[in-house]
Parts: structure tokens; C-alpha cells; sequence
């Protein structure tokens, strides 16, 4: 049964109470029936036929016993019979003269004289019905000196409860009906979305991301089946951006491959200086260093797991490191560095990986500034923030591609690429390390007149406080 469809599940489940309720419904129409009303039949005739004997004890076969007789006879729409002869029980009353057949049978003649009370149902051979009959036996003295029968027809006793069970099955047809309008509603508002989920995580599964449900509903299917096609739309981009990477990797890594094959095959053919070509492999394979070393950086980076190895540092203390790495290919380019920094400023970090941010916005910034330009430093403290600010005035960046270029391997002038000597990967390491470190990353930038990177992360007061 645990591998039977959700659908066969429901239509099975409401059979069951379709059953149940069915059984339940006949159950209580003949316990009502039975147990109740004509079992109260039975009392009314007993009841009856105990009071007459008593009236025929107390008067005797005079007037007021026979006034008593058809009085209830009259309103209790009972028939009595009276008998003072007790070989007349055996004669067929009380269906004579419809029949020959004996009301009382010798077994039951038998009970009577030894003073019991005998209740029966007899077919009426003429009217083709039951008879419900109770004989009381009369005595004088210790003789058996008659009887009092009392009956009626079932079809009496049936009569005033088929109005109940017309209605019992009117209730239950009822209820069937509601079970399987309700059956069919939770089929199609249930079961159906449920499958039509189980046949797109099929393509989700064999890699087709494109298939979506279609939500027209606002409740916790609807809810689930948006947050499926939010979950297929991810896995798109997903897939997209793994496309993207793998092919972008593939180029990055084979370009300096190839140049340093070609140049290798160039200086053992002799068609090159090999002082000229070992510098371009050096060259190369520098470049494939870093590339593979920030891929594995951006591969780290980009785990849940990745640690930090955070404590107090001076913030100023780790931009002026960088600084001081920097001065030389700054004066080489003729860029000059102005700084405005507080020298007070503590935060809560991983020193390293802050160093590897600020390496990577200022190498960026000296890149794409022209010579002779300055790039300004600004180190401040504001509400509880300290706030880092690198402006360039280079070549700038388009406002449509400010923030793809924090993506992998975006460029915005990809003819550039080589001759900048970029991997593609620096500003997505510098957002990852600023997201572990709980912080904020921006770009402003204009083309033509610079860019500004800033870089924001709570200061250790601001840390303490929560």
C-alpha cells in the first residue's frame, strides 16, 4: 500500500468512509427498528393484555369487562380476542374465518397453561403480512380458563418508521454526494498539484530547470508550488552560471596555456629569442597562478563552512600594509595616493582576507587610472560603521554593468582583458569576504570620471553592543 498513488490513496480513504457511513446508516435504521420501536410495540401489547386479565379478574366475564375489551380495542388500534374456552385457542384465532390455520400452536398452547405469557409473529395467509400477537393466559383457580390475545399488523408497526428511514437514506444519499464532491475537489485542489510537482522535480531531476507550475491559487499548494518554481528558477540561474563558468574558466585557463605552448614550441624551433620567450612563459604562468589561486580563494569563500579567523584589529593599520605594497607600481604609473584616514579605527576581522579586499580594489584602481591621476584612501567612523572608501578617477564603469561586475569573469570591455592583466575574479572575492565579515560592499562609478569602491563593516563598540 506504500507505493499506491496519492489519488488511489484519496479515492481509497473515502470509499472507506463511504462504507462506513453506508453501514452505519443501516445499522441505526434497524437498530432504531428493532431495539427500539418495535420492541415498544411489543411492550404497548403486554401492557395491554396485563391490564384486560386484571379486568377480568377483578369484574369477570360481565358487562365491564367486555366495555374494557372493545374500549381498547377502539383506541389503542389493537384487535383483541376473548376467550373463555380454552379448546378454542387451538381453532385459528383470532384470523378466523379467513383461515383454518391455528393462532396458537401446541408448544405455545402448552406455555399458556403453565402460565406464561407467549408473544409471536404470524404470517397472515390471506393478507399476506405479519401478525404481531401476544396471548395472556386467563385462570381460575389452577385451571387454565381462557385467554386474551392482542395483535396487530406490521405494516402498522412498519408504517410510522418508513418516513425514518426515507429520511436516514436521504441523509446518507446526501452525504454521499458530499463525499464525492469533496473526494473529486481534493483530487483536483490536492492530488493534482501534488503530481504535477512530482513530474517537474522529474525534469528537475534529468536537468531540464525550465518547466513551471502554473499558481493560481493564494493557499499553503499554492504557496509551495511558488516556492517550487522559485526553487526551478535558482536552479536555472544555477545551471547558467555553472555553464558560464565552466566555459569562462576553460577560456582563461586555456589562453595562457596556449601562449605558453606556442612560445615553448616557437623557441625550440628557433623562431624566437629564448630570452623573449621564457619572459612571455613566466609571464603566463604567473598569470595562471594567480588565476587558479583566486579560483580556489572564490571556491572557499563561497562555502558555508569557510572559517574566519577573526579578531580586533586596527582597520587603519591593515589599509596602510596595503598601502606600502603598492607604492612602488603607484610611482612606477605616476598615480598618487592621497589618504584621509582614522587611525583609531577598530574592527572585528579576518586581518588576511581584508588585506585581500583592499589589494584587490586598490590593484583595480591603479589599473584602470590613467598616469598621472591621484586615487584618494578615506578611512572614516560613522554611526557604528567604519567606512572605506577608494575613489580612482580612471576610465569608470558603465551604470548597466555596475552590478554584474562583482559577478565571475565579467568584464565590461573584454578587448581589454589581456592587457590589463585581470583574472575576472577580483571584485567577487572582495564580496564574498565582506558577506563573511557581515558587512556591505558598493560601487559608484561614472564613465570617463572614476570609480569609487566603499567598503562598510561594524566597528568592534558597535559589535559589543549587540
Amino acid at each position: 500500500m506504500k507505493h499506491w498513488s496519492i489519488k488511489k490513496k484519496v479515492w481509497i480513504a473515502l470509499s472507506g468512509v463511504i462504507v462506513t457511513v453506508t453501514l452505519g446508516a443501516i445499522f441505526l435504521i434497524y437498530f432504531l427498528y428493532d431495539a427500539l420501536y418495535v420492541e415498544k410495540q411489543k411492550e404497548l401489547l403486554l401492557t395491554e393484555g396485563e391490564s384486560l386479565a386484571e379486568s377480568y379478574l377483578e369484574y369477570g366475564v360481565e358487562e365491564s369487562f367486555f366495555t374494557r375489551l372493545h374500549w381498547t380495542e377502539q383506541n389503542k388500534a389493537i384487535h383483541v380476542f376473548f376467550s373463555d374456552d380454552p379448546m378454542q385457542l387451538g381453532s385459528g384465532v383470532p384470523f378466523e374465518p379467513f383461515s383454518e390455520e391455528n393462532m396458537i400452536t401446541f408448544d405455545e398452547r402448552q406455555l399458556l397453561l403453565e402460565g406464561e405469557t407467549v408473544v409471536m409473529v404470524r404470517s397472515h395467509p390471506l393478507f399476506q403480512q405479519d401478525i404481531l400477537g401476544v396471548a395472556i393466559p386467563l385462570f381460575q383457580g389452577e385451571q387454565l380458563s381462557g385467554a386474551i390475545l392482542l395483535s396487530m399488523p406490521l405494516a402498522d408497526v412498519y408504517e410510522p418508521f418508513m418516513e425514518i428511514r426515507v429520511m436516514l437514506f436521504v441523509v446518507l444519499a446526501f452525504i454521499l454526494v458530499i463525499i464525492i464532491v469533496l473526494g473529486n475537489r481534493i483530487v483536483n485542489d490536492v492530488v493534482n498539484p501534488l503530481l504535477s510537482m512530482k513530474k517537474i522535480s522529474t525534469f528537475l531531476a534529468d536537468g531540464d530547470f525550465s518547466k513551471r507550475m502554473n499558481v493560481e491559487r493564494r493557499d499553503e499548494l499554492g504557496q509551495l508550488a511558488q516556492s517550487f518554481n522559485i526553487l526551478s528558477t535558482s536552479l536555472e540561474k544555477v545551471e547558467e552560471n555553472r555553464r558560464e563558468f565552466l566555459a569562462n574558466v576553460s577560456h582563461e585557463l586555456r589562453t595562457p596555456l596556449s601562449y605558453m605552448k606556442g612560445y615553448a614550441e616557437a623557441m625550440e624551433e628557433g623562431m624566437i629569442d629564448s630570452k623573449k620567450g621564457l619572459a612571455i612563459i613566466q609571464k603566463e604562468s604567473n598569470r595562471l597562478e594567480r588565476l587558479v589561486n583566486d579560483l580556489l580563494d572564490l571556491a572557499q569563500l563561497e562555502g558555508d563552512s569557510y572559517p574566519l579567523r577573526c579578531e580586533p584589529i586596527v582597520f587603519s593599520q591593515v589599509v596602510n600594509d596595503v598601502l606600502d605594497s603598492f607604492e612602488v607600481v603607484a610611482t612606477q604609473k605616476n598615480i598618487r595616493i592621497v589618504q584621509r584616514i582614522d587611525e583609531e579605527t577598530i574592527i572585528y576581522g579576518d586581518s588576511d582576507r581584508l588585506e585581500q579586499a583592499i589589494r584587490n580594489l586598490l590593484d583595480n584602481a591603479i589599473r584602470y587610472s590613467a598616469p598621472h591621476t591621484e586615487i584618494t584612501i578615506t578611512l572614516t567612523r560613522k554611526n557604528g560603521w567604519s567606512e572605506l572608501l577608494i575613489t580612482d578617477y580612471g576610465i569608470g564603469i558603465p551604470t548597466n554593468d555596475l552590478s554584474a561586475v562583482k559577478q565571475r569573469f565579467y568584464r565590461v570591455n573584454k578587448a581589454r582583458t589581456r592587457n590589463a592583466g585581470g583574472t575576472g575574479l577580483g571584485l567577487a572575492i572582495v564580496t564574498e569576504i565582506i558577506k563573511k565579515h557581515e558587512g556591505e560592499f558598493e560601487l559608484s562609478s561614472e564613465v570617463g570620471k572614476g570609480t569609487t569602491a566603499i567598503i562598510k563593516i561594524r566597528t568592534i563598540e558597535s559589535k559589543k553592543k549587540d
